[in-house]
């Protein structure tokens, strides 16, 4: 495994040299390594490259990791990645993806990942974009997610862009049963001239059913964001949906929440909040011996942490 490969695997996964649980490592399009366990098992997809991923019913504790690496330019990765989780399994999946150019070719990675959550299964999904390198090729990340919750299921999303990807766009569509549950907390952070779009899609079909959708995100020098996030009540559930982001420089965020209330006993929330980084809490932070520049990366952090 070269220097590229695991630099990325560090940023955008639980790899240490070593991962603790199944795995799947696909590099530039192939597969790097693989290694199931007694309860998940990672088999070749037969119709599309990528993988199937089946965790055993009652499975506890574990976890799979799938990171994709792109690490040169003219690199064009295409995956489909499903995922079936039995019956009151409660499982950690790790997905991360980094793409890396020092020429100007474009380095590209779509990943398409479905989840089939049986009923009482418990899935926390974490993952994290990165793109490197100095080449002036445009790095993408384009993934979609789709996720199908039975009873009682709840799925928890953790997502994150830690920056140098210079276009994205992240679709994600929910369906949700009686019962199920849906977190998603996304982070976002976009500089120079990088464009990113977000879409949620998410429809509560089942009585008792919820979601709670929040995006944080920050946009510098001369990026643009777009947030569209759509939750559709068919049923007595509850959903809420927040986007708040900072801007700086000559950037642009536009977000556009949306709810459609198909059930009279479906309660729905919305919030929206834009604004730039206050000044006093750049001057509280410079007393403290930071530069402006200094003050303003902790605010940041602190922000989308």
């Amino acid at each position: 495994m070269d220097e590229i490969t695991e630099s990325l695997l560090r940023q955008i996964s639980d790899w240490d040299g070593k991962f603790k649980g199944a795995y799947n490592i696909r590099v530039d399009g192939t597969c790097a390594g693989r290694q199931s366990s007694e309860n998940i098992s990672i088999l070749n997809k037969e119709d599309n490259p990528g993988l199937e991923i089946h965790i055993r019913p009652g499975t506890k504790g574990e976890s799979v990791s799938i990171p994709a690496c792109v690490t040169h330019g003219n690199v064009d990765d295409l995956v489909y990645n499903d995922f079936y989780i039995g019956q009151q399994a409660d499982v950690t999946i790790v997905a991360g993806c980094g793409v890396h150019t020092e020429t100007g070719e474009p380095a590209r990675h779509n990943g398409i990942h479905r989840f089939f959550l049986s009923e009482g299964a418990r899935v926390k999904y974490v993952e994290k974009h990165v793109g490197t390198g100095k080449g002036t090729g445009i790095r993408s990340i384009d993934p979609v997610t789709e996720a199908f919750l039975e009873k009682d299921a709840t799925l928890e999303m953790d997502t994150s862009q830690i920056g140098g990807v210079d276009h994205t766009v992240r679709e994600t569509r929910c369906t949700l049963s009686e019962g199920a549950k849906l977190v998603i907390r996304e982070r976002l952070l976009t500089e120079k001239k990088q464009n990113a779009k977000t879409n949620f899609t998410v429809t509560m079909q089942g009585d008792g059913s919820a979601a709670d959708i929040v995006s944080r995100s920050v946009a510098k020098d001369e990026s643009r964001q777009e947030y569209v996030s759509v939750i559709i009540g068919e049923a007595a559930c509850t959903g809420h949906t927040e986007c708040d982001a900072i801007i700086s420089g000559k950037a642009q965020v536009d977000a556009s929440p949306r709810l459609y209330a198909r059930n009279e006993d479906a309660a729905l929330i919305h919030e929206a909040a834009i604004g730039k980084i206050a000044g006093e809490q750049i001057l509280k932070l410079r007393t403290l011996g930071l530069t402006e520049q200094e003050a303003e990366e902790k605010i940041v952090e602190g922000f989308l942490s």
